[in-house]
């Protein structure tokens, strides 16, 4: 957002949409509840998928469709053993070892993580699995390689 891209925010709950302070003229909010109804974003692609604290596992292949070419996705939440140390702790909310690395395979993996995150910033210990990944677009042949800036 500070760069000017454009944002667009799903979530069901009005009060977590109203709470982003975005302005409107360059974020879209979109309540929707995404487990109960249809995808809202049908058919759309971004730059850009950022998934955090969520995961519904009929959505992922949607998720995966909605990275255009060249875009990339962050995923984060968390991972099994987050149950033998607090909420979420039902294993639909939890990832399992190595589970995005599996699910995203179609997409080129630039980043992952799988473990334990000290308390820090207010935020308790949890356990999390992290991946940056990216949709490559089409190269020619003998085209130099797509650059992902790391850092």
């Amino acid at each position: 957002m500070e760069r000017g891209h454009r944002v667009v925010g799903v979530d069901r709950s009005a009060a977590a949409l109203s709470g982003l302070g975005l302005p409107a003229e360059r974020c879209q909010t979109v309540l929707a509840d995404i487990e109960q109804g249809p995808w809202p974003l049908q058919g759309r692609q971004f730059e850009a998928v950022v998934v955090t604290n969520y995961l519904w596992r009929p959505l992922l292949p949607t998720i995966a469709q909605s990275v255009a070419p060249g875009g990339v996705l962050l995923y984060e939440t968390f991972g099994a053993a987050q149950a033998r140390i607090g909420k979420p702790s039902r294993p639909e909310f939890l990832l399992q070892p190595g589970e995005l690395l599996s699910t995203f395979a179609g997409l080129r993996t630039v980043a992952f993580e799988d473990g334990w995150e000290a308390a820090r910033d207010g935020r308790p210990e949890r356990f999390v699995q992290r991946l940056v990944a990216v949709r490559e677009a089409g190269q020619a042949v003998g085209a130099e390689p797509a650059r992902h800036l790391l850092g």
